[in-house]
């Protein structure tokens, strides 16, 4: 099993941002990538269609041999992974917007979250924010827009630096310093958002941390890759592989992206 791949699934290029992560920190472990850009957003889907999206990616991650998968996606995260978890053996990995870290080191006691509606409403996030968010004022935002612009490759167009102005200045207003990405999309938008903020205002994302709690379980099940060869990555997409293309044209190796029907 060690030498099997690891599965990751987002709501469509978005995940990509965690995949590089993973990539870097495991260079031995080949992957398997599905950008479900059909479906995007999730964020503005029910809780059923979520569940119903992340069974049949997981399926079809399994059905390739998979051998733990990456929620790459905080809405489905936080919608569907503990369905999940009780429906397959296979180890799952989540993402969940990095509210602790922000929480720890706000000055202000005022941290921002900027997320999709799907995250922001569910059950997991609320108690991850009641967790962790002591004395903490947590100013949530829906990022509403933002993902099918950047699904578009429009990650400093006119249109999403307006809108992210719209967004983070009323948090900016209430004395936010740290702000938190609650959608893997949106790390795709960081050179855009230290354009508009100010420099204080520190931007927090999950990419690393998830990428190390990765490698954490697949040493505790002893399913490191220690095989030499190079690594192998396929990148599936049921839109347009053009653009999903353009998020990993700057990584290196044996890489290949297609388009697949699922």
């Amino acid at each position: 099993m060690s030498s099997k791949p690891i599965g990751i699934f987002d709501s469509g290029v978005g995940g990509t941002s965690i995949w590089k992560e993973i990539q870097n920190l495991l260079p031995n472990e080949d992957t398997i990538y599905l950008a479900d850009s059909k479906n995007a957003p999730y964020g503005e889907k029910s809780q059923e269609e979520i569940l119903r999206l992340s069974i049949k990616n997981t399926e079809l991650l399994l059905e390739r041999g998979c051998k733990i998968i990456v929620v790459a996606c905080n809405t489905a995260t936080t919608n569907a992974i503990t369905n999940l978890r009780a429906q397959y053996s296979v180890p799952f990995i989540g993402i969940e917007p990095a509210i602790k870290p922000a929480a720890l080191q706000s000055k202000s006691k005022t941290v921002g979250v900027l997320a999709t509606k799907g995250t922001l409403a569910s059950s997991l996030f609320n108690s991850t924010s009641e967790n962790h968010a002591n004395g903490i004022r947590i100013i949530e935002q829906e990022g509403t827009g933002l993902v099918p612009l950047i699904e578009g490759g429009k990650v400093a167009s006119e249109e999403t630096i307006g809108l992210l102005n719209t967004y983070v200045n009323p948090m900016l207003e209430e004395g936010m310093d740290h702000l938190v990405l609650g959608c893997t999309h949106y790390p795709y938008l960081i050179p855009t958002l230290k354009s508009i903020l100010p420099a204080h205002v520190k931007i927090i994302d999950s990419g690393e941390a998830v990428a190390r709690q990765v490698k954490v379980i697949l040493e505790k099940n002893n399913l490191l890759n220690t095989s030499k060869d190079i690594a192998r990555h396929q990148l599936y997409t049921n839109i347009n592989p053009g653009v999903l293309q353009s998020f990993v044209e700057d990584v290196e190796g044996n890489l290949s992206v297609q388009r697949l029907d699922f």
